[in-house]
């Protein structure tokens, strides 16, 4: 295959909130650590210690079922800026071994070290001194997956965590695909892997059975993605120069709420912090998506594409109507609202461009 000359390194750091904050405060080593919402909040957890994995705790778990299934955790509200920090110092080691890093977030990245030729090449020893050079800058220990591709690096990072290594050879690949359950394919959900159950694929070597016509039918673009990794196949190369293909924000609320007019309000400020956010980053959106979460926890979005940018003095209130209109906003109760813009074009792209004035279009 054109891709099995290729040596990729997958870094992930290992509980990395919850580890930066045993690292600062040692009264919190070999604790049940907690970064996240308080247990008598609305909040989620946002990583967890390995120790307080053992009681099932996991990310994006309610914090008062974090609490119920551990109540002697240690509850810690995030620090960002300490997280930031440390992801930064993480990303300079990075550096030393290759010009092709991708960070996928703070405690992840990808690195292409084809061309290194430290320890001869072998990008396994290469992972190693990463691994070390890490820990002995920050403190924190990361787990490291090795492979001739991305797929392959990533799931290799998650095979024996914590302070993991694992090396998947173009020889391994396709015969470690083919027994892999589908449930633990990057880039496969909750919901894709139900839909395929339903279909009779189940693994890795079900999943290579299936023609692209029959993937593309039932699973749309994604259809030739899962053609191709259940073949071990992903020619995506690292990308450094990796751009953000949305911005987001999201509330949850201490008590649910239901009035429309409410809702309405606060996606109105959930739209100000996106774009915000947006304009830091020097771009421009046209796709406005909203998030909403019942309080069953049953999560719906709505999309909507408008044919200039979205700006901040615009009227997005006729927006926010007609994505509701297909909801159950009103008759439900509501835990989670979220607000997400995509679609980017550079500021500099949309000079000669007018922007949408929905309240000239919506007014009576």
């Amino acid at each position: 295959m054109p891709d099995q000359g290729r040596k990729i390194i997958h870094i992930d750091m290992d509980a990395f909130f919850a580890a930066v904050e045993q690292r600062d405060h040692p009264k919190y080593q070999n604790k049940p650590i907690i970064v996240g919402g308080k247990p008598n909040s609305r909040g989620v957890v946002a990583t967890c210690s390995y120790e307080a994995r053992k009681f099932g705790i996991h990310s994006a778990m309610p914090s008062s079922q974090a609490y119920r299934l551990c109540p002697q955790a240690i509850f810690v509200k995030p620090r960002f800026e300490a997280y930031k920090e440390a992801s930064s110092d993480i990303r300079q080691i990075f550096k030393q071994y290759s010009e092709l890093v991708e960070p996928l977030s703070l405690d992840e990245a990808y690195l292409d070290v084809s061309q290194n030729t430290v320890h001869q090449g072998s990008a396994t020893l290469i992972a190693t001194d990463i691994k070390q050079a890490i820990l002995k800058k920050t403190g924190l220990i990361a787990s490291a997956g090795v492979s001739y591709n991305k797929f392959l690096a990533k799931i290799a990072s998650d095979m024996d965590k914590p302070d993991g290594l694992y090396l998947i050879t173009p020889e391994q690949g396709e015969q470690f695909v083919e027994t892999l359950a589908v449930g633990k394919f990057h880039g496969i959900g909750k919901a894709t892997e139900k839909k395929m159950h339903a279909l009779g694929i189940k693994t890795g070597w079900d999943l290579k059975q299936q023609s692209v016509s029959f993937l593309t039918q039932n699973f749309g673009k994604s259809g030739q993605y899962y053609f191709n990794i259940s073949r071990a196949i992903d020619l995506r190369p690292v990308n450094n120069h990796r751009e953000s293909k949305s911005v987001g924000v999201e509330s949850t609320f201490q008590v649910d709420i239901k009035d429309r007019r409410e809702v309405l309000k606060h996606l109105q400020l959930l739209l100000d912090k996106a774009l915000k956010k947006l304009n830091e980053k020097q771009l421009e959106a046209q796709t406005l998506t909203i998030k909403i979460k019942y309080h069953d926890f049953v999560q719906i979005t709505r999309s909507r594409t408008l044919p200039n940018t979205i700006s901040k003095s615009m009227n997005a209130l006729p927006i926010f109507e007609s994505l509701l209109r297909s909801t159950d906003i009103g008759q439900r109760k509501v835990r989670l609202l979220g607000v997400t813009l995509s679609s980017f074009n550079k500021h500099e792209q949309l000079l000669n461009y007018r922007q949408l004035d929905l309240f000239e279009l919506n007014k009576e």
